[in-house]
Formats: structure tokens, sequence, C-alpha cells
């Protein structure tokens, strides 16, 4: 090992961590002894990552013979990975796979690995130029990239198609026209990286403003306007029919789907695999749908999504970092996003990727760039965010909840979002 940090990093991910006691026994061994130097880069990444990390690290060390390299996986969500990571930055992992929306938090704590040079260079002629700029801060009008973005991080309906039809999923409505207390409709309304949707698309807006170092200083929000209000009042009766599952996260839709009691509902790609296992030629996949926002007119509003993407960054404070820097990028390159596409359905952000005939053809693809189309940035969401969405979302769930109690539980989260206004 290269420290005593790494060392007790080791124990932690091997019996908390890493994706088996196995890999953390093994990884935490001597490593191989073909007379190079002896490398250890610790990597954070999706468990469901696992077979794909390893194929592509396996590879990496066929491509570096010059050196022995022992690889440390943690198994960590890329939703949480920027918390993680801050947790215990001087402890944290060479390489980690993070939400584009963490760059701020990330930069503020000091956890995040600068590119520039040549490896900046060829990124910026090998990914796409807006997934590049989720990956860019403009810190006094300096712009300064700290990660390479491997894909987008979107959601999207998944829906039964021996249930509903291409026409029903247009609407929220057309959907639960078909749902019953048996057979619902799955979407996480307590989570706000969900619940979001409806806001954004009756046209709510939050503004924040940082100080020097990404510190935010003052945050205001739309959402006790009368739009913001009306559109909460629309998840409200939604949650309050019985065809309306509000408290399904990842794992309660892919149970609903495989017991039959969902037959719709909305995630993301890192659920495909799961869900098309279980429904096979059945799984449908489509944009979000409108829903009603106003009842006496029947006035349709998009569900406008979060989109950002997913990065692979390196952290400040690994000892190791031009090795991390170049396997983050080997990562990220046109073969291994392809690899990732092959695997795990995700679309690629490398150009000559995205031009490939099978990624244009790919419906998981498709959708997910549409949804992108129109879709809320997620670059810049106020801290504060969270925890009152979550809040408006569980008392939807828990009671049959009134237009007056909505308004209630909105005046409560815009208080706890504002901060110096």
């Amino acid at each position: 090992m290269k420290n005593k940090g790494k060392q007790i990093l080791c124990a932690v991910l091997s019996t908390v961590l890493c994706f088996g006691v196995s890999v953390g026994a093994a990884a935490c061994g001597e490593g191989t002894t073909s007379g190079g130097e002896d490398v250890t880069l610790v990597i954070w990444l999706p468990q469901e990552d696992r077979q794909y990390a390893e194929e592509v690290t396996a590879a990496f060390q066929e491509l570096h013979p010059e050196k022995n390299y022992t690889f440390l996986f943690g198994a960590q969500p890329e939703s949480d990975a920027g918390t993680a990571v801050l947790n215990d930055v001087s402890n944290a992992p060479d390489i980690f796979c993070c939400a584009s929306d963490h760059l701020r938090k990330l930069y503020n704590g000091g956890a995040i690995n600068r590119l520039g040079g040549a490896l900046l260079n060829r990124l910026n002629n090998e990914i796409d130029a807006a997934a590049m700029e989720a990956a860019t801060l403009d810190v006094a009008g300096d712009k300064q990239t700290y990660g390479i973005p491997y894909t987008y991080n979107t959601y999207f309906l998944f829906y039964n198609k021996a249930k509903l039809s291409e026409e029903d999923v247009k609407t929220v409505d057309g959907i639960l026209a078909k749902c019953s207390e048996k057979e619902q409709f799955g979407y996480p309304l307590n989570d706000g990286w969900y619940s979001s949707a409806f806001l954004f698309g009756a046209g709510v807006t939050y503004d924040v403003e940082y100080d020097a170092n990404f510190g935010e200083v003052k945050i205001d929000t739309t959402l006790d306007g009368a739009d913001g209000i009306a559109a909460a009042q629309a998840m409200g009766r939604y949650s309050n029919n019985a065809g309306f599952k509000g408290d399904s996260n990842d794992s309660k839709i892919v149970a609903g789907f495989e017991d039959g009691s969902i037959i719709a509902g909305v995630s993301g790609v890192w659920n495909l695999k799961s869900i098309e296992a279980i429904l096979g030629d059945d799984m449908g996949i489509a944009p979000l749908p409108t829903y009603t926002f106003n009842t006496e007119t029947n006035e349709q509003k998009p569900l406008k999504a979060f989109a950002g993407y997913k990065l692979m960054c390196v952290c400040n404070y690994s000892t190791v970092k031009a090795d991390a820097l170049l396997l983050a990028e080997y990562f990220c390159n046109y073969d291994n996003q392809m690899k990732h596409f092959e695997m795990r359905s995700y679309t690629p952000t490398n150009k000559k990727a995205m031009q490939e005939q099978k990624v244009q053809d790919d419906l998981c693809c498709s959708v997910t760039l549409q949804v992108m189309a129109n879709s809320q940035s997620a670059a810049s969401v106020p801290t504060t965010w969270w925890t009152p969405l979550e809040s408006l979302g569980n008392a939807m769930i828990t009671t049959q909840i009134t237009d007056a109690g909505v308004v209630s539980q909105i005046t409560s989260a815009v208080a706890n979002i504002r901060k110096g206004v």
C-alpha cells in the first residue's frame, strides 16, 4: 500500500464497500510480481459496473506491463459519491464516478483534480461539447474542467406493453386510466430528483449566487408562485389516486414490475437490464408523459426531467494522480464507452461512439436524448432543494392531501430552500 490512509481505506473497502470479500482480500494482497513498479488504484463506481470495471482494468494492465497495478473497487452509486468523498477527502478513492451536479461542492471541498494540457485537448476533441461543458466550472472567468463525462444522467418512462399502449403513455392520466390499486404507476414522488419534473414543467425556477469558491451565499425560488402551487397541487391529486404509487424508489419499481403490481414506472438506464429481464419483449420505453396542470381546462404540462451527466473524476488527494488520470481517460475512451453501451445500454458521450449505427438505432439512447433536449440542467441545483422536496413528497404519500395542505407544505418547503433572501 502506498500510505497508511490507503491501508485503512482498504480495510473499509473489504468489509463495507467492496463488491465482495474476495475482491477486498485479493486487492489488499501483494498484487502481481513481474518486477515493475507497484501501483494501487482505488476506484469507486456503482456495483452494477463491477464486471465492466474488471474487464476495463484488466485490459488497461495489459497495455501497461511496465507497472503492476492493483485495483480496489468500491461500490458507490454516482448519486451519493460526492457526499461520500467529502466525508473524508484525504482518504477518498483515487478515481470516483459522480453526478455532474456534485461538481461545485466537490470544488468547494478541494476534492477534485483539475484537468488540463494535452489530456484536456484530447477530451475536447473526442467528447461532446455539451457534456464537456457540464464538467467545467467558470472560476472568476477561467474555464476549468474537473471530470470526464462518460454518459448522460436523466430518467424516462418504463412500461409494460401488454398493459399499456403507446398512446396511453403520452399522459399521466392515460397511464392512470389503465391502473388500479393492484396495477400501479410507480413514481418517486418523495425524491426531488424526480418530483421536480412536475415543477419545472410548470416553469418553476431557482437561482443560486455563489462566492469565489462556489459556496452558496444566496438561494431563491419561484416555487411558492401561482404556477408552483398549481403544479404541486397536481402532484397531490395524483398521489391521492389509488393507481399512483408515490413511494416508488428504484428497487420498488423493479420489484413491482416483477410481481406485476407496477405496470409503468419512472427510472433510468441503470434499471434497464433488470426490467428487461423481467418484461422481455413487453418492455416499453418512452419519454416522460405530460400531466394535467389545470383540471378545469385540461391544460397539459410536460414532466421536465433533471438532466446532467455522469463524470469520472480524480481525487485531488490521490498520491498516484498520473496513473489515475491515465486510467480515467481510458475508462472514457471510444472503445470503453462502446463497451459500456453494449453491457448496460449507457448512451455514449464520445462523439465517434454517438455516431455508431447501433447507438443511433437504440431505443434507450434515443429516448434519453429526447428527454435531455427538454430538460432542466442539473448544473447548479441548490443544496437546500432536496430535503424540502422529500418532505413535500412524503406529506403527499402519507395523507390524502388537500389543495390547502399542499399550500402549507409549499410554504414550509420554500422557507427551508431560501437562503440569504
